[in-house]
This record gives C-alpha cells, structure tokens and sequence, in this order.
C-alpha cells in the first residue's frame, strides 16, 4: 500500500513538472525579445512580385503575413513560424513568406489596394500563387490560443494553402509519391515528407 503511495505521489508530481513546463513553452515572449521582420521601408508591391518571381521558380505559393513591429501578435505569430521545426519546415517547403508592412509611416497602399482593402485585424494573411494571382486573405484571429497560436490549426492552415503539387498529386493523402523511382522529380513537400 505504501508502495502505491509513493508511486501516485511520484506520478502526480511528474505531471505538476510538466504541465509548469508546457505552461512556461507556452507563455509568449516579451515584445522586446522579438525579431522586427517587417521593414517600413520596403515597397510592398516590390515584396511581392519578387517573391512571386522567387516562388515561380521553386513551384511554391507566397504566403504574405501582414502587420507591423508595434503588434505584439505579428511578432508573436513570426516568432512562432520560425522557432516551432514542424511549422518552420512545412513553410519552408511551400512558400515565399514575406512580412508586409502597414504602419502610420507604410501604409502599402498600392499592396492593401491589391489584397482588396480588407477592413481585418492583424495580423492577417494573404496567399498568392506562383502566376501572381490573389487566392485568399485571411483572418489570424481563429489561429489564436491563450496568448498565442495553436500548432495544430495553424498546421492544417499552411496546409491547406500548400501548392497542389503535380509530382504526385496524392501527398495530403499518404500515397506514395508517383516520381519514387525519380526524387530528383520530387516536389520539396514530397522530399521534406520523405515520400519516397
């Protein structure tokens, strides 16, 4: 009895551990600890068709986060793209992700005019293809949790605004990839997934 006592107790400490260190994983930086990726003094219309250019070549879609460095949400959202390895290589893999300034110095009127006006908080999102086409401008606030992001929803999101991949086709689904015989063929996702 004293045995599973002491075993309980050992048990429910080792939780307390853990869930005090998922808490401190999960408390979000000051914003004085975080990178400023968006710079003021960049042409936001010059972002993008560079990043087109760039995502063209590379058969991805270009990913546009839009805000500035006085939100605390658009440097805790960057921050959390670029430090969390699972997010960073799904990213990594499927985008040219560019930071679009809007700021009472930049406001990027030409790009806001182009991404439709969208009366949205920040930050938001605007997807691009590689023809330069606009596909969608989204709303952060439904990847948020607690005082952060949630991997998960901010996973399925990347996701399911990954380029359609003509490598395979059947990726999102665990089918093998059709160029196995062929990785120089491979797409960076079927690399990156090791879908070989």
């Amino acid at each position: 009895m004293k045995r599973i006592f002491v075993l309980g107790l050992f048990a429910a400490l080792f939780m307390c551990a853990n869930a005090q260190e998922t808490a401190v994983k999960k408390a979000p930086k000051p914003m004085s600890e975080l990178a400023k990726p968006y710079d003021e003094s960049l042409d936001g219309m010059k972002q993008i068709a560079d990043a087109v250019a760039k995502a063209k070549a590379e058969g991805k879609m270009v990913m546009c986060q839009v805000g500035g460095n006085w939100c605390k949400w658009c440097l805790w959202f960057a921050d959390f793209i670029t430090t969390d390895e699972d997010v960073k290589a799904v990213v990594d893999a499927n985008y040219e992700y560019i930071h679009v300034n809007f700021s009472p110095k930049n406001k990027n009127e030409k790009a806001f005019e182009f991404f439709g006006n969208p009366k949205l908080g920040y930050p938001f999102f605007v997807v691009i293809d590689a023809e330069g086409k606009l596909e969608g401008v989204y709303e952060s606030a439904c990847l948020e949790e607690g005082q952060g992001y949630s991997k998960e929803k901010v996973m399925e999101f990347f996701m399911a605004h990954a380029p359609k991949h003509e490598c395979c086709g059947h990726h999102a689904e665990g089918k093998e990839c059709a160029h196995k015989a062929q990785p120089e063929m491979q797409c960076g996702h079927c690399k990156m997934h090791q879908l070989k």
